[in-house]
């Protein structure tokens, strides 16, 4: 997952002020609406990608980009299809590994960018699943989503152990899905389905509790709004994993 801002960059840890007194209530305050921004970029972005997703389907735009194969019969992404399903990853890299020089509202508007061409991207889900299946999972999504971002908020145990494993993890299920795509296994796909909702199940509480901690190091300087929407792209992408991996054994084929 792409990490929070480099902890390097802020006024370290001594920003909590011992969280003593009237300190500690301007830290937690502080710390509450940072959250909430972190949230609220996050959730923005959600709908905004789901938006985008079912008004390209529904308007079939989508088949500028995917098409069929006249020798085989068989739908797929062409060229534009490609550089859609592609250029998020390239979005992700350039957040980052360019956050720190980039200004706010660039980071914004980088944001939001990657989030309308996620939806394009996502908006083929249509042609394979029924609309019930994708709305149903995507409330299981939401609610389950909900449940691991309090705890990671919430818990007083250490998940820095876990993250680390959970990336581990992460990178054998891409090396699976790699596989899988030359070999075709249905079975495989079920279980990197099923791996990959446990994965970023427990990475959508590591990452919140994450957020969390970057806050110390970022409350009161510059980086505070470029950290709230970096951690909004973290928990992004761990919902779409979670909503993705969930759609793969839990949507209905059309």
């Amino acid at each position: 997952m792409v990490n929070q801002v480099d902890p390097r960059f802020g006024r370290g840890a001594a920003t909590g002020m011992g969280r003593t007194g009237a300190s500690a209530a301007e830290y937690d305050m502080g710390l509450r609406a940072h959250m909430l921004s972190v949230y609220n970029y996050m959730m923005s972005g959600v709908l905004l990608t789901g938006l985008v997703a079912l008004g390209t389907y529904a308007s079939g735009l989508w088949q500028t980009f995917y098409s069929v194969n006249p020798a085989t019969g068989a739908m797929g992404p062409n060229i534009l299809g490609w550089v859609i399903m592609l250029s998020p990853l390239a979005f992700v890299f350039m957040l980052g590994f360019r956050i720190q020089k980039m200004s706010e509202s660039a980071a914004q508007m980088t944001f939001w960018a990657f989030t309308v061409v996620m939806g394009l991207s996502m908006s083929t889900i249509f042609l394979r699943y029924t609309g019930g299946s994708i709305a149903f999972t995507f409330f299981a999504t939401a609610a389950a989503f909900a449940g691991l971002s309090l705890y990671g908020y919430t818990t007083k145990r250490d998940l820095s152990k876990l993250g680390t494993f959970l990336v581990m993890g992460l990178v054998g299920i891409l090396v699976a899905m790699l596989l899988n795509f030359f070999f075709q296994s249905g079975t495989l796909a079920l279980v990197i389905s099923i791996l990959g909702v446990l994965i970023f199940a427990g990475l959508t509480a590591h990452d919140t509790q994450k957020i969390k901690t970057t806050y110390d190091y970022v409350a009161g300087t510059d980086m505070a709004g470029k950290a709230a929407i970096m951690g909004a792209l973290t928990l992004y992408l761990d919902f779409i994993n979670l909503f993705t991996f969930l759609l793969n054994f839990l949507g209905q084929r059309e």
